[in-house]
């Protein structure tokens, strides 16, 4: 009895080989999907279309405006928070941070963060989903590129075995766990190789759905040829990229449904109209030293006091300055 006691210690040690490919493939099984916001959005209208939002400001007037749900974009968080290029200067810390101001000003529609590449390992991956969920995200991102990463439309990218980006989406997967949290899995694979780089996007995209994605994401592919060839050779939900000035032909999202696309991101199109609304403003005032001849570029102060609810907070102000008066306030 002692003896087969012992077996059964050693064969349940970490150390045992069989006992570790037994245990790591466990570890890498797929946890349980859960129905979350962004499922029934693509359930309810079919296709989802998200622009992006890069402050607490722009996510305020995308809700605002009618749309369903948004995206924070990488690329423009690190133009607007860092004033530098999308070339792996941006943080997790800093993602999740701007998650919580961004998820606070737009409370009535989910919004997805850019994970990058997780910030390090499968260990790192799970804090960054951590962070997000606790931020209010309802979902994020993740990438399969090599760090620093750069933005999926310019040049000299590099990505990790898809084995590791596949257990980096396992580690994700579980960190959720039964949280509200929709998870992509991007990968960089078509930039790699003009000959071979489709063919294993697809296959990465479809690996990546196997280790627990809730959608695949193969970026930056230059034709309509191609995106229809990832809409039949991936599985599942499927996001594609619109951004304007980059490889891939800009299509409305019925458009993109037809070629078999679920999410449609607008990644870069406030920030881009952003910018260049300032440049011009900028220009005039910098020439002729007032914007008096071009106040129909700008909104109004009362417009603008509209968007951001100045009158709401008056109303809340004066709620609590009669209570400090004692006068009776049912709240």
């Amino acid at each position: 009895m002692a003896a087969m006691m012992s077996m059964q210690v050693a064969l349940q040690s970490p150390t045992n080989p069989t006992f570790r490919r037994r245990d790591r493939n466990a570890a890498l099984r797929p946890a349980a999907k859960m129905s979350t916001r962004i499922h029934r959005l693509i359930e309810e209208q079919g296709v989802v279309l998200m622009p992006g939002c890069y402050d607490a400001l722009s996510a305020a007037i995308v809700q605002k405006s009618g749309f369903s749900a948004g995206f924070i974009s990488g690329y423009a968080l690190s133009a607007s928070l860092l004033g530098k290029p999308d070339f792996g200067l941006l943080t997790p810390p800093e993602m999740a941070e701007t998650a919580r101001f961004v998820c606070a000003a737009a409370p009535l529609i989910p919004i997805i963060a850019d994970a990058d590449t997780g910030g390090g390992n499968a260990l790192n991956v799970q804090r960054t989903v951590q962070d997000l969920i606790a931020a209010g995200a309802a979902g994020c991102f993740l990438e399969d590129q090599a760090w620093p990463k750069k933005c999926g439309h310019m040049h000299g990218k590099q990505i990790i075995p898809a084995e590791e980006h596949a257990a980096k989406i396992a580690a994700a997967r579980h960190a959720i766990g039964n949280s509200d949290f929709f998870l992509v899995a991007r990968t960089d694979a078509r930039a790699t190789s003009a000959k071979t780089g489709l063919s294993d996007a697809i296959s990465r995209a479809n690996l990546y759905m196997e280790a627990g994605a809730d959608a695949c994401f193969v970026e930056a592919p230059r034709d309509d040829d191609e995106l229809k060839e990832i809409g039949k050779q991936t599985r599942g939900y499927r996001v594609c990229n619109m951004l304007e000035g980059g490889v891939t032909p800009l299509h409305t999202p019925q458009e993109l449904k037809a070629m078999g696309f679920h999410l449609v991101v607008h990644p870069l199109t406030t920030l881009y109209a952003s910018a260049r609304a300032m440049i011009d403003v900028l220009k005039e005032l910098k020439e002729k030293g007032s914007t008096r001849d071009q106040l129909d570029k700008l909104a109004t102060f009362e417009e603008f006091n509209q968007l951001i609810g100045l009158e709401s907070w008056f109303e809340l102000e004066a709620r609590y300055c009669n209570m400090k008066s004692g006068v009776n306030v049912v709240l």
